[in-house]
């Protein structure tokens, strides 16, 4: 029996090759690629289709191979009119229909958990989606972040960790549905909440309004964004059932034009789904937009009764979701780590699914803020999200399993209607040999390695220096030098953390509370630097336009603004450390002197596996394995531990560089957690 495939290309049309016109007219089976066509339908043909000699006409004499014919754009036909009426049902989607979700003609409870696939690395997305799926879910939901999907205006990467398409792919693949929620603004404790930082180049921005400056930054990204989104909704025969306008507004609710704005962009450019809101209890009365079912956001039963008893009053008798229960919560440095029993889990999830209300776990899987994507609050002080994003989630940062969804699995599996599928085996894990840093440069002897500073009379921040092709720089550290002639007190205003530096001597640092020092006597003129740390901009609240980064606006001496800096962009990506070859390193010394590099080497024995990196002794910086940013450390805590992918590690030498702050301790610790799967923290 032939198997032929069909290929969807756009706008609710298929290409069809005359092979497969010759296919359906033999009364061959037809097989729709799920990697092609998004959803997988075996079509036995016993029925005579009858198609216009121009439609099934040969191809010319001398084409190339029947792929080739079709990348020439073949003739197309309306596929609608070919789908017999027992599947035409299946192109409805998932509607609201009074208390309940329908899916075609059925009931349908939406058992969600979220994982965030630029927090996990590629080759685990399929581990992390079987344990989903075998914990009784049925749908998948994600957040799109466009600071990570746009990074330069007009240059948008969906390669790699990015590629939305894949993971989404991959999802129906394994059985589930999905809910996209594709901001623009995702809070998601990434900086900016995915917002890019080039929209701050504009002194008067105002995001997450009608705010000109923003829409057509927005119109723009929708525009290539949606382009990959709009194939693979259900009613083009993808998994996507839902899409959810924007996130948590009601909470912000600067514009009441805003809202109706993003539910038309989405709707302009083809998302034809079910539309969604989400809200917390601190937005929902502000947050519901005509037209779209609002859901919301919580994580105990007091907030459940409140919060549904308010959507009854002001949608009616509509079907009631939990778009995020909070399995856990996130971490911020120098605070205690939070966990959240599993049994308060098991009970507040029951309760919510015997109210009749679907539900999303949010998270299911957390991953890791790996680089330096990880958000901020700042509402009585700045707090700054840990490299971990493990949330105390359903599954730990690693994948493996815990209390919670041991219960979870039992919850969900009696009312699956079905045995679930065996849970997928634990990824392994390894402690290696520690790493001893053999070479070492100071960040001053690097300067000389790096493209020329840039020149400027007054400080300049961040986000508008021009580096990147003009879109400023957007994460890492940046150093400001200028040369003074006496001592005295200097003042400003430093985002987020500044170490000042007389010479190549520290002399402490200016941050949100530190914003004077004083600078002891000195001889002659001297090099002022202050190194000033880009922490992590704030995700959620109301003063996201506020989060320029760098040294914001002049920096006094003695009342005077200093004059004449010298500003080096040390933005840390992969690009960066190719200036620093082997000849450029120093055998380490018995006293270095910080900031400084450090360079060793993690042998992997015989394959490589997970590990935790365990840096005692070391006070504050970031790791970069091959290339790849792990993330920061700090020993304030309460992280002590950096989660390292075996996919990231190469058998045998695997090259480490350590960028240390202040100072250093003897060796790095390679660590599997006592086979626990999960950082380690201080409690």
């Amino acid at each position: 029996m032939s198997v032929w495939s069909v290929e969807y290309r756009s706008h609710g049309s298929w290409l069809i090759s005359s092979e497969f016109c010759r296919a359906l007219l033999s009364g061959s089976a037809l097989l729709l690629d799920p990697r092609r066509s998004t959803r997988v339908f075996m079509l036995s043909v016993v029925f005579v289709l009858f198609l216009t000699a121009s439609a099934c006409s040969p191809p010319a004499a001398g084409s190339s191979s029947v792929s080739d014919a079709e990348e020439r754009l073949l003739p197309r036909l309306d596929w609608s009119t070919l789908i017999p009426p027992w599947l035409r049902h299946q192109r409805l989607g998932l509607q609201a229909k009074s208390q309940n979700f329908i899916l075609e003609d059925t009931t349908f409870w939406i058992f969600g958990g979220s994982i965030h696939y630029f927090r996990v690395p590629r080759e685990y997305w399929r581990d992390r989606l079987l344990k989903m799926k075998a914990c009784g879910l049925n749908t998948l939901t994600t957040y799109v972040p466009w600071n990570l999907h746009e990074p330069e205006r007009g240059k948008f990467d969906f390669s790699g960790n990015l590629d939305l398409e894949a993971f989404v792919l991959l999802a129906a693949e394994v059985g589930l549905w999905v809910i996209l929620r594709p901001g623009p603004y995702v809070c998601a404790e990434i900086d900016l909440g995915g917002l890019p930082s080039w929209l701050l180049q504009d002194p008067g921005m105002k995001l997450r309004t009608t705010y000109k400056g923003f829409t057509e930054a927005v119109d723009l990204y929708f525009d290539h964004l949606m382009s990959r989104v709009v194939p693979l909704q259900y009613k083009h025969g993808g998994p996507i059932i839902a899409v959810q306008v924007e996130n948590e507004y009601g909470s912000y609710n600067r514009d009441p034009a805003y809202m109706p704005y993003v539910k038309k962009a989405l709707e302009d450019r083809g998302i034809i789904e079910l539309l969604l809101t989400s809200d917390n209890k601190d937005g929902l009365q502000k947050g519901v937009v005509h037209g779209v079912l609002a859901t919301i956001n919580l994580q105990s039963q007091q907030e459940l009764q409140l919060l549904t008893t308010f959507l009854l009053s002001v949608q009616g008798n509509q079907p009631k979701m939990v778009m995020e229960y909070w399995t856990g919560w996130f971490d911020s440095w120098g605070s205690p780590h939070n966990i959240l029993d599993s049994s308060e889990v098991l009970e507040t999830v029951s309760a919510i699914v015997n109210a009749g209300s679907s539900i999303n776990l949010y998270m299911f899987h957390g991953g890791t803020n790996f680089g330096f994507i990880n958000g901020a609050m700042h509402f009585n002080e700045y707090k700054s999200d840990v490299t971990s994003y493990d949330y105390d989630a359903v599954l730990t940062e690693a994948g493996d399993y815990t209390a919670k969804y041991g219960k979870l699995r039992d919850f969900f599996g009696s009312r699956s209607g079905a045995p679930l599928p065996p849970p997928p085996d634990l990824l392994p894990k390894m402690a290696y040999e520690p790493i001893a840093p053999s070479f070492y440069l100071s960040l001053w002897d690097a300067l000389k390695y790096m493209e020329k500073p840039i020149k400027s009379e007054k400080p300049i921040n961040m986000e508008n220096l021009p580096v990147n092709d003009g879109n400023g720089q957007a994460f890492g550290y940046t150093l400001y030098e200028t040369t003074i002639a006496s001592s005295g007190v200097l003042h400003g205003h430093v985002r987020d953390q500044g170490q000042v530096f007389v010479n190549t001597v520290s002399i402490g640092f200016l941050d949100y509370k530190t914003t004077k020092i004083v600078i002891p006597l000195i001889q002659g003129y001297t090099v002022l630097r202050i190194l000033v740390e880009n922490r992590g901009r704030v995700n959620y609240g109301n003063n996201i336009d506020d989060q320029r980064k760098g040294l914001i606006g002049n920096l006094y001496l003695n009342n005077s603004p200093l004059k004449n800096f010298r500003i080096y962009s040390l933005d840390m990506k992969k690009s960066f450390f190719q200036r620093f070859g082997t000849d450029k390193w120093s055998t380490l010394p018995e006293a270095p002197t910080f900031p400084a590099f450090f360079l060793g080497v993690l042998s992997v024995v015989p394959s490589p596996s997970d590990t935790f990196l365990k840096l005692e002794g070391w006070e504050k910086g970031v790791v970069f394995i091959n290339g790849q940013n792990l993330g920061r450390y700090w020993n304030i805590g309460p992280q002590e531990t950096l989660y390292l992918p075996g996919a990231w590690l190469n058998p045998g030498d695997n090259q480490v560089i350590i960028f240390e702050e202040a100072m250093a301790g003897p060796m790095v610790q390679s660590t599997d957690t006592a086979h626990l799967g999960r950082n380690q923290y201080i409690h």
